[in-house]
């Protein structure tokens, strides 16, 4: 018998727009802002968020983020986490 999933600690995102995804999670979703770090040497952020719950979100943004297909479920990926 296997050992059901309890929580999660965090997810990790890559963003196609940085301060789009950053207003999102911050001002919509009300997530705090633990950590903002930015790489130069990849010339990308790394948003560290948390919720109200604990629950965190990784956020990456990449000076070419690669292509999201349409829908996730087009490259057999869950269609939401909840």
């Amino acid at each position: 018998m296997t050992t059901p999933i309890l929580g999660f600690h965090h997810v990790a995102i890559i963003a196609s727009d940085y301060a789009k995804s950053k207003h999102f999670y911050t001002e919509i979703l009300g997530a705090e802002i633990i950590e903002e770090t930015y790489r130069a040497e990849r010339q990308s952020y790394k948003l560290d968020l948390k919720f109200a719950d604990g629950s965190q979100i990784e956020l990456f943004s990449f000076p070419n983020p690669p292509t999201r297909p349409t829908t996730p479920e087009a490259c057999g990926l869950p269609w939401h986490f909840g």
